[in-house]
């Protein structure tokens, strides 16, 4: 069968579309399924970056009404998304798999215990968290986005719902926002250092914009607490795959 590769990630690459659009960690299907037909490490982690990365804009667009009601200060996170996503790049290329193959699962829980418990934190808050600490905050996931990816989606829900949002959809459309950023430097860097696998990176693209699609319409029809459940959810199932696998 020499077409099976292509077949595995395109449903790897669709799949990791809608789980990019409503909860943010597709890159730990599309990322481990390319390790999973014999690519390089390295090379896989770049592929999967720019492969992933107009799927954002599909799930972006499918929340742009939840978009448009977005306080305008908040896109001032656009800019450490930026810096951050380009200085993560240029680290990855710079470094081994081994330092955040360690890292990841301890960053992807932290986060999704943060998220499962944002009610009981800002209710017993006096006062929301400064948009200067939530910038510094962006800043360091931009840099973990351009190294790896997995689950930056879930670090920037946490950290929005610290800063007074609640509306999940309305989260959803600025963290698909704020992801095009990181992953779009970071994909710029990757493809100009040819670290790209563009037969695989070409396959990709297409089945990650049909998830992101699909995967804005499902998180409407099902619901906000079915929404943060499956955030919540998505976020621990990766936490125990990748200790099991350390």
């Amino acid at each position: 069968m020499p077409h099976a590769p292509s077949i595995i990630i395109f449903f790897a690459a669709f799949l990791a579309g809608i789980v990019n659009s409503i909860a943010g960690g597709g890159t730990l299907i599309s990322f481990p399924t390319l390790l999973w037909i014999g690519r390089n490490a390295i090379m896989a982690n770049a592929t999967s970056t720019i492969a992933l990365w107009p799927g954002s804009f599909s799930g972006m667009v499918g929340f742009r009404r939840d978009l448009a009601t977005l306080p305008h200060r908040l896109y001032i996170l656009i800019v450490p998304s930026l810096v951050g996503g380009i200085a993560g790049a240029v680290l990855l290329l710079r470094t081994s798999t081994k330092t955040f193959e360690h890292l990841v699962p301890w960053l992807i829980l932290g986060a999704t215990v943060l998220l499962a418990f944002q009610g009981v934190i800002t209710s017993r808050t006096t006062h929301r968290w400064p948009l200067a600490a939530i910038i510094a905050m962006q800043l360091l996931v931009g840099v973990y986005g351009g190294y790896f990816g997995a689950g930056i989606g879930i670090l920037m829900l946490a950290a929005l719902g610290l800063i007074g949002l609640t509306d999940l959809h309305q989260m959803n459309g600025l963290k698909n926002l704020l992801a095009i950023c990181i992953n779009g430097v970071a994909a710029i860097y990757f493809a100009f250092s040819r670290a790209v696998i563009w037969s695989d990176a070409a396959v990709m693209v297409v089945a990650a914009i049909a998830g992101g699609f699909a995967g804005a319409k499902l998180a409407h029809v099902l619901g906000r607490k079915f929404v943060r459940g499956f955030v919540i959810f998505v976020g621990l199932a990766m936490s125990v795959a990748l200790f099991l696998k350390h």
